[in-house]
């Protein structure tokens, strides 16, 4: 069935070239800065009451204009109903579902897992890594569907750490460190 998941107060912080204030890359008023992955997308995002939302079909992104390659992301997420998203890091190449990234898992109850989409060059832990997807470190501290979570993600140079809540569900090394678009998932 379709599903609704909600973004709010979208920052970045650059690493780590300037440590400085936080900008925002969600204005709370439209998607400035924002690009949709493909014409289908226009209709699945909308801004409401200062909240980016997408109903999740058909499968797509929007992503950043700017390329961003050492940051702190922090974002609220939340679902209103069981469903899938995620975030994608580091996006390189062609606008496709899905483009070559790292997506941090936004899936209710799976926040913090790691997919590696087209191979993108990174080491993960093998104990819990099947195929593409490497799952968090503990169990889910997601607050219940309905309710703010909060994301943090940073990517520091060849080292990703993935945040929900506060505590630390997923990391990465070896991270390849290029310039690229930051997504948020319709899916």
């Amino acid at each position: 069935p379709p599903m609704t998941v909600e973004f709010k107060d979208i920052r970045v912080r650059h690493l780590p070239e300037t440590f400085g204030t936080a900008e925002r890359l969600f204005n709370g008023e439209n998607t400035e800065g924002w690009t949709y992955s493909n014409d289908n997308q226009k209709d699945t995002w909308s801004v409401v009451d200062g909240v980016l939302q997408t109903t999740g079909r058909p499968a797509g992104y929007v992503r950043t204009t700017e390329d961003f390659t050492n940051y702190v992301l922090k974002l609220q997420m939340k679902h209103v109903q069981p469903g899938n998203s995620g975030v994608l890091l580091r996006k390189v190449g062609p606008d496709k579902v899905w483009p070559r990234s790292i997506e941090s898992q936004g899936q209710s109850g799976s926040m913090g897992d790691i997919w590696n989409i087209d191979n993108f060059p990174m080491e993960v832990d093998p104990d819990r890594t099947s195929g593409r997807r490497t799952q968090k470190m503990h169990e889910s501290n997601e607050n219940p569907i309905g309710e703010w979570n909060d994301y943090e993600i940073t990517l520091d140079g060849t080292e990703l750490e993935i945040k929900v809540n506060g505590l630390v569900q997923n990391r990465a090394s070896e991270v390849w460190e290029t310039p690229g678009k930051i997504c948020l998932q319709s899916e």
